[in-house]
């Protein structure tokens, strides 16, 4: 099946190729910059720089006489010389000894290549020509030893896919599991949902919304953005309004795990209203409206 979404990122450079040398060749000769040279290529001048020093070689004319000069054979050789050093080196010709003290063993003792490896660790065995743990396990996997992942019970036990559970990291006050049961029964009025709406068209047209859950009457207020100190300023701006009503009306205020009301419970602290918050991941358990009056 075709995967449409990856996370893999593309290379943004090509090597160089054998034509491409001709050309830095060329203009090296004429005397242009490694910017102009650059720019003809399709590449960095950086990359310009390294190869001229990798192909440039010194010569000597008739009369004994020394000059440098970039040769685009020469810099191919060495870029096709460098390419088969790449990559991890393994040890294992210098490691014959330990190779073959791990392979007994595992295979006749039942070690594990941790237990060899501590061992030759502990013990200063072998001068050095020894290889870690991750190392031995990679040569079983690559088939290097006679150790196979079957002579390894342990490792075939082991679970790599880990069982993890999602702990709620964020919480910002009082459980929606400690709210008094007559807020559900909605027969009394002063208990509000508060929630943020942002706007279609552009992200700086935030909303932030109180409803009551009894009357379903809806109060709106415009906010600068969706942050906590925006939520903080529009909550003064209502507990001024409403002066020493403030938690008469609002006795309690149910929200959902949004960052912007991190300050929620301590905008309130000094009044009597109560605030709570829903489940992580679970918003739904106070979003509703119906009529609205916009502030």
């Amino acid at each position: 099946m075709a995967q449409e979404h990856f996370t893999t990122s593309l290379r943004t450079f090509n090597h160089l190729t054998l034509f491409d040398r001709g050309k830095i060749a060329a203009l090296h000769t004429l005397g242009k910059s490694m910017q102009v040279i650059a720019d003809a290529v399709g590449c960095h001048k950086s990359t310009i720089s390294r190869e001229l020093k990798r192909g440039t070689v010194t010569q000597m004319k008739s009369g004994r006489t020394f000059f440098r000069a970039y040769y685009p054979d020469t810099g191919q050789l060495q870029y096709e010389k460098n390419r088969t050093e790449c990559g991890a080196k393994f040890k294992v010709d210098g490691s014959i000894d330990f190779i073959q003290f791990a392979e007994n063993k595992i295979l006749e003792d039942n070690w594990s290549p941790d237990a060899v490896c501590g061992f030759v660790k502990l013990h200063a065995l072998f001068e050095g020509a020894s290889v870690c743990t991750k190392t031995l396990y990679n040569y079983i996997d690559t088939g290097i030893l006679r150790v196979k992942n079957i002579d390894l019970p342990m490792k075939l036990r082991l679970n790599t896919k880990k069982k993890r559970s999602r702990k709620n990291k964020r919480i910002l006050g009082r459980s929606i599991e400690e709210r008094p049961e007559a807020v559900d029964l909605r027969e009394e009025f002063g208990h509000w949902e508060i929630d943020t709406v942002i706007g279609k068209k552009s992200l700086d047209e935030v909303l932030l919304t109180l409803t009551e859950r009894k009357t379903r009457k809806e109060i709106i207020v415009r906010i600068d953005d969706k942050t906590s100190e925006a939520v903080t300023t529009a909550m003064k701006s209502l507990q001024k309004q409403s002066g020493s009503l403030f938690s008469s009306v609002f006795k309690t205020i149910t929200s959902d795990n949004g960052s912007e009301f991190a300050e929620l419970t301590v905008s309130l602290e000094k009044e009597k209203t109560e605030v709570y918050f829903t489940h992580p991941y679970t918003s739904s358990e106070h979003r509703f409206s119906l009529n609205s009056e916009l502030f």
